[in-house]
């Protein structure tokens, strides 16, 4: 498998955003050929967002469980090979086409309860043995996470601290009750785990056969409306009623002159060190698990996080609280030995979040479209080696909508820089931004899916600080071709990524 400290590139793009039937992509055929046109291609990384599944208007950084896998990705295909669903049943390719949350939300469940029926009446018998051993291996994060989401949608989807207060308290007497009431729902939800779980270990074998490494990515803060912190309040800071004393966020910056009011809850840190970290040294475990490195959300967050009052309307209201640091990270290394991770340290670095990811050997990010407000130490030439490049994040604009987006004298003036430093690659300047990120000399170069297509602004993956239209981008069946593919591959090769 490739090596952060190799020389290598890679693509960023979501497993939601393949082709596919359903409203959106999954772990079906189009993620096995995405490996193969990644490895044609040149490449030796798939970078993703999160996979578990998706919360608040969609958003992978909102999830209902820091472990589950999203049952929305699985594929209804490979049930089919299985024999847990009849073919005819499938909807059609492209149906659905373009993203669209609801249309997989509507199509996929009776489908995958159709497929549960069908594996635990007629499920061969080794199958079977592999369900109850995976339930075994995972129970300390799935028996909390299957009676949660039961018992959300037994409330109608009411957030746990509005339900009864025996439940959202979590009395032994009323969990051991619900679990006998609801244990059919609850088996369904492992078994949604067990199946995302089993196609998620085919896809990561069929990448690893082509040399292909595959990123993930950690959000540093969890949901509040989540099984983790349902099932352990006293490491986040909550009131007694389930309430976040403080919210995270981060203060204005780059993205937003009102800074981020995420609204997540903060953890209390002198709980998690008491614990030796228990509770997130599982969280790596079980990514690295599922991948082969992963990128931290946020890593500035580990030195000092923004908190903002519970109730205060804007994140301007915040101020830092200092955060872990170092005895954090001594204690995954302690528990994982080495630590295959890259820190996202976008925003305002200090000289300390420099030296926290430093001496951990961490590389840090850099993207292109930052690079060019008339600092030259920030171009893309001076990027040093423990770093990874990229045209752009989930969170920019595409490339193409960059160029075309600027309107005050500053951004005009920027992008021109950007365009020039682009056109000495090539004459498509969104190529030559592409071939200017493998130029780098930091060790590996990312590029977003989007840029490779030349897609404008209305493919962009998310717009912080807005809520509507974000995490829907899909490409068009075909969209990734050999030609495509052999063009990415030669400046690869060019600037000695392969």
């Amino acid at each position: 498998m490739p090596e952060l400290s190799r020389r290598a590139s890679g693509v960023l793009l979501h497993i939601s955003s393949l082709p596919g039937p359903v409203g959106q992509g999954d772990l079906g055929p189009q993620a096995h050929a995405f490996t193969a046109f990644l490895a044609q291609a040149g490449q030796r990384w798939w970078q993703m967002l999160p996979i578990g599944p998706a919360g608040a208007a969609g958003s992978p950084y909102q999830s209902t469980s820091a472990f589950a896998g999203d049952p929305l990705l699985i594929s209804l295909e490979r049930l089919a090979e299985e024999g847990w669903l009849d073919s005819a049943e499938l909807p059609a390719e492209g149906h659905g086409h373009p993203a669209d949350p609801a249309a997989s939300e509507f199509w996929r469940r009776p489908l995958l309860r159709r497929a549960a029926g069908a594996f635990f009446e007629r499920g061969p018998a080794a199958a079977q043995a592999a369900y109850l051993a995976f339930c075994d291996e995972q129970k300390d994060w799935l028996d909390d996470f299957a009676l949660f989401i039961t018992l959300k949608q037994a409330h109608a989807g009411a957030s746990w601290w509005d339900w009864e207060a025996a439940l959202r308290d979590r009395q032994v007497s009323a969990l051991v009750q619900a679990r006998v009431q609801h244990a059919e729902e609850v088996r369904f939800q492992c078994f949604l785990q067990w199946v995302f779980h089993r196609q998620w270990s085919a896809l990561k074998a069929a990448a690893a056969e082509r040399s292909l490494g595959l990123i993930g990515d950690l959000p540093i803060f969890v949901s509040g409306d989540s099984a983790d912190v349902w099932a352990h309040r006293e490491l986040f800071e909550l009131d007694e009623a389930g309430q976040p004393t403080a919210v995270a966020g981060v203060p204005p910056d780059y993205f937003s002159e009102e800074g981020q009011h995420w609204g997540n809850p903060l953890y209390r840190w002198d709980m998690h060190k008491a614990t030796a970290y228990r509770w997130w040294v599982a969280r790596f475990w079980r990514l690295l698990q599922l991948f082969d490195a992963v990128r931290v959300d946020h890593f500035i967050g580990f030195h000092r996080y923004w908190a903002i009052p519970s109730g205060a309307k804007s994140a301007k209201a915040g101020a830092y609280e200092p955060g872990p640091g170092a005895d954090f990270f001594e204690a995954l290394r302690r528990e994982l030995g080495g630590l295959p991770i890259i820190a996202e340290d976008l925003g305002v670095v200090t000289k300390e979040v420099d030296k926290l990811r430093a001496d951990f050997g961490l590389p840090g990010m850099r993207v292109l479209q930052f690079s060019f407000g008339g600092e030259k130490k920030l171009l893309p030439n001076l990027y040093p080696e423990d770093t990874v490049a990229y045209t752009g994040t989930h969170d920019n604009n595409t490339t193409r909508g960059w160029y075309d987006s600027a309107k005050t004298e500053a951004e005009l003036a920027e992008v021109k820089r950007g365009r020039d430093y682009a056109l000495a690659y090539d004459k498509d300047p969104v190529w030559g931004l592409v071939e200017a990120c493998l130029a780098t000399a930091s060790g590996l170069a990312i590029v977003p899916a989007q840029d490779l297509l030349g897609l404008g602004a209305d493919h962009r993956m998310n717009t912080p600080g807005t809520i509507e239209g974000n995490w829907v981008f899909r490409l068009q069946p075909g969209a990734l071709t050999p030609e495509l593919a052999q063009r990415l591959r030669g400046i690869t090769e060019k600037h000695r990524r392969i």
